[in-house]
């Protein structure tokens, strides 16, 4: 059984890799698993999708809920062809200002939550298998007012670079979708506790033309996917330009 995994599937980045997955390689896979925490977000999206699908209303940071995922793996024993984690969140302000159980819960998310579901598939990959890890162009650069989303999203990229030399003897690639703002529900829980940069607004991208170049990134062997010349732009700099001084710009 072939099949395609998604976290965070109930909305934003996930929600948009589980249509496009679907549109695309719906005829190659048996089932799509639609992990999330919304029961009826994961039913509504089951309709529209032209492949079969099992949900998993879930909380992946749960380590009990976590055994329904690992129990379904040794009982179905399916080959993951596609394996995306897209499950994560942010909220903005400073370190300390925010409420201790975000600023926690960013880091059991968009971390541990990530490594504990790739763990858990790893054994169920095979070659030409495809992992794509949601990070973010705030991992290019420390953030102030940012900080604790963009350290654990820093941490996505860089373990994601590792697991794809690490997996290249398997045949398996590991790509890091590192997109700026993007037009998704994101913002909304992000916002709560700050406002977004009038700059950052600006700079908005489509989340179907992300999604595009990342499914599209990943089956050319690309260990990072950044859209847009802006991000692009953004990237290139953090890599010449010492830290320190674009810091000076916050």
């Amino acid at each position: 059984m072939k099949i395609a995994m998604i976290t965070g599937a109930s909305s934003g980045m996930g929600r948009e890799t589980a249509i496009q997955l679907a549109d695309r390689f719906g005829g190659k896979l048996d089932e799509i698993w639609l992990i999330a925490r919304r029961k009826d977000r994961l039913e509504e999206l089951e309709g529209q999708l032209p492949a079969p699908t099992r949900q998993f209303p879930m909380d992946i940071t749960d380590r009990i809920q976590l055994e329904k995922l690992k129990m379904a793996l040794e009982q179905n024993h399916p080959q993951v062809v596609f394996l995306v984690n897209a499950a994560g969140f942010g909220k903005i302000g400073r370190a300390g200002g925010v409420a201790l159980e975000d600023e926690m819960g960013m880091v059991q998310l968009n971390c541990q939550a990530l490594c504990a579901v790739t763990h858990l598939v790893l054994p169920y990959m095979q070659k030409n298998g495809r992992i794509l890890q949601y990070a973010s162009s705030a991992a290019f650069l420390p953030q102030p007012g940012f900080a604790i989303y963009a350290a654990t999203k820093a941490f996505v990229l860089s373990y994601s670079r590792a697991l794809h030399v690490e997996l290249k003897k398997r045949g398996i690639c590991v790509t890091a979708v590192c997109p700026g703002p993007v037009k998704t529900e994101f913002f909304q829980i992000a916002e709560t506790t700050g406002t977004m940069p009038i700059y950052k607004q600006l700079a908005m991208a489509d989340p179907k033309k992300v999604v595009k170049k990342a499914i599209r990134d990943s089956l050319m062997g690309r260990t990072v996917s950044v859209y847009g010349t802006l991000m692009k732009l953004f990237h290139l700099l953090c890599k010449i330009i010492p830290h320190r001084w674009m810091l000076k710009f916050f």
